[in-house]
């Protein structure tokens, strides 16, 4: 039987760790070699799901960047969900992913969005305060995450299925 399959596409800025993230879920891997996504990525993992079918998830990892330009507006289509991503060591970062993603509402009106603030093995410098992520979790899932560790990979990615598969 064929998975029911969705599009996730992964937005950022440059630097906050998409490609990192799309590793360490999929393949359990991190390199500490920055690599610069030119364009989109495109991966995908198959999720079992105990007493429900399976599903996949086909990951666009699309450039860093903290405005839509047209390509990145393309790579959106058919999108049935968002992982924004910031580090959270740079608060702009986040400033950017929110940015991201009230531009791809015009494009994916009602597509899924998690937020993972990145970075988590560098908490003692990081510039996103606890009481802006609190805020932010009234109305969008949060999750701090670590691609270096793992810390919180899973669940980020877990939650956007769960929400996926209604």
């Amino acid at each position: 039987m064929n998975p029911a399959t969705y599009k996730v596409c992964m937005l950022g800025d440059f630097g906050v760790g998409k490609t990192s993230l799309v590793a360490r879920y999929v393949r359990s891997t991190f390199s500490d070699k920055y690599l610069t996504t030119v364009g989109v990525k495109v991966d995908s993992k198959e999720i079992a799901r105990p007493g429900h079918d399976p599903l996949k998830l086909v990951l666009w990892d699309i450039a860093g960047r903290s405005t839509l330009d047209a390509p990145s507006t393309t790579y959106l289509r058919g999108a049935a969900a968002l992982l924004l991503v910031a580090d959270g060591t740079r608060e702009t970062s986040l400033s950017s992913a929110l940015n991201l993603l009230m531009q791809s509402r015009d494009t994916l009106p009602d597509a899924i969005a998690v937020l993972a603030v990145n970075k988590l093995d560098l908490i003692e410098r990081w510039e996103v305060a606890a009481t802006t992520l609190a805020e932010l979790r009234r109305s969008l899932p949060v999750f701090e995450t670590s691609a270096l560790s793992g810390a919180g990979v899973e669940e980020a990615f877990s939650e956007l299925a769960r929400r996926l598969a209604g």
